[in-house]
């Protein structure tokens, strides 16, 4: 998804136009609008120049909206100073435009809100508790579903409306949660959670008890990629304690220590393994989690599993990695990343490779289809145009090692 740069220009007053001289007594009040998801053709002169540095500085900074806040406003009265606005949680940005204005002699007020906001205090960080949390693209239940984080995923805090929080995700995806999905902390909190004995559930789905028996009543459900704190077992069943504080059991099996899970080598086959364990599970828009995925978010939660964390769109997941000749199938390799669209800038889809021009993807449901055009799974609909090797690419841009990831660990 490119941005799409607009520039908005309203002209506001507060009496109807009557006359020329009328026009120029009122109170006019210009309001420039930046918005990283769009800019109209500015219709001032005046401000054409200025409008068309700080677009410049938005795409430097912001060439994906999904990832970084940079929004500007300039309210000019027609009387100095102009009046800065908006939001932005760039530091960077923010001190750059500062310095455009003070270059150009322009007086203004500052009123940019830096994020997070000072209005959540120290509580700036956050673990996801729910076994799946949604984030919304607004901060609405009716809103579009953009994403979704597994139970014990840390989460920047950046600012709150009413009960909903918006956040950014280890991917740097940004989205807003309910708040009944995470549990906030302080950096000293989190710190601790860091420090403290984790464990991953380790199985497509399962459930927390609140004894150590499968006859116990259920605490919660869990899903592949959730991360909880644990204690000693018992009758093997470890207890746990989930980030909101609920407490329980699950059995031992069922789970790997997370200096295991994210100590050892990504296992392609392991990866493939909970692939096919998910033939026919449905297709989700924002969709990441066992239950229910979209076809990145499928890619990312397989990858996960082997304590790799992807880009979370089919578009950006596109960029990273080896690039492989897609048009040599003899090169593939399990566990590759095929990408499909109009054309390897335009992707629209993703799945993984899994041998003998097969891919398995998430299509309506979870299925396996072929590249091979005189195969009878191969899908007419879906382009192949690109193709990307994560295993050789880890610790490059879009392929972050959960072991080398600074939210999930103390690095030192």
């Amino acid at each position: 998804m490119t941005p799409d740069w607009k520039q908005t220009l309203t002209f506001v007053s507060s009496k109807p136009f009557h006359s020329m001289k009328n026009i120029f007594q009122q109170a006019v009040i210009l309001i420039v609008s930046l918005f990283s998801a769009g800019l109209v053709e500015a219709q001032t002169i005046n401000y054409k120049p200025l409008i068309d540095e700080i677009q410049q500085l938005q795409k430097q900074f912001v060439p994906d909206s999904r990832v970084a806040i940079f929004n500007v406003d300039l309210k000019d009265t027609l009387q100095f100073p102009l009046i800065l606005t908006g939001k932005t949680d760039l530091p960077d940005a923010r001190s750059q435009l500062l310095q455009l204005l003070k270059a150009k002699n322009i007086a203004f007020v500052d009123s940019l809100i830096l994020l997070p906001s000072v209005s959540l205090g120290s509580q700036t960080w956050a673990l996801a508790s729910l076994s799946v949390s949604t984030l919304r693209s607004k901060p609405d239940d009716a809103a579009e579903l953009v994403t979704q984080v597994m139970m014990g995923t840390p989460m920047k805090v950046l600012e709150q409306s009413k009960n909903w929080f918006r956040v950014q995700t280890p991917e740097h995806y940004i989205g807003w949660i309910d708040g009944s999905g995470l549990q906030r902390f302080t950096l000293e909190e989190l710190n601790q959670w860091k420090e403290s004995n984790r464990f991953m559930f380790n199985k497509l789905s399962g459930y927390v008890y609140d004894k150590p028996s499968k006859k116990a009543s259920v605490v919660t459900d869990l899903v592949l990629g959730d991360l909880f704190e644990a204690g000693k077992s018992k009758r093997g069943y470890l207890k746990i304690s989930l980030p909101d504080g609920r407490k329980g059991f699950v059995k031992r099996s069922d789970c790997i220590s997370y200096s295991d899970w994210v100590g050892s080598q990504p296992d392609i086959e392991v990866l493939l393994d909970f692939a096919s364990q998910m033939m026919g599970s449905p297709y989700l828009w924002g969709g990441t989690s066992a239950k229910a995925v979209d076809c990145s978010g499928f890619v990312k939660l397989l990858y996960y599993s082997q304590a790799v964390i992807l880009a979370r769109d089919a578009t950006q997941q596109a960029r990273y990695g080896e690039v492989i000749d897609h048009t040599n199938v003899n090169i593939l390799q399990r566990g590759d990343l095929l990408f499909f669209g109009s054309s390897a800038k335009r992707i629209s889809h993703t799945g993984v490779y899994v041998g003998k021009g097969d891919f398995i993807h998430a299509s309506g449901r979870v299925l396996v289809s072929s590249i091979d055009p005189l195969d009878a799974k191969y899908l007419p609909s879906r382009n192949y145009v690109a193709a990307r090797r994560v295993i050789t690419a880890f610790d490059t841009e879009g392929i972050t090692p959960v072991k080398n990831h600074p939210w999930y660990n103390r690095i030192k």
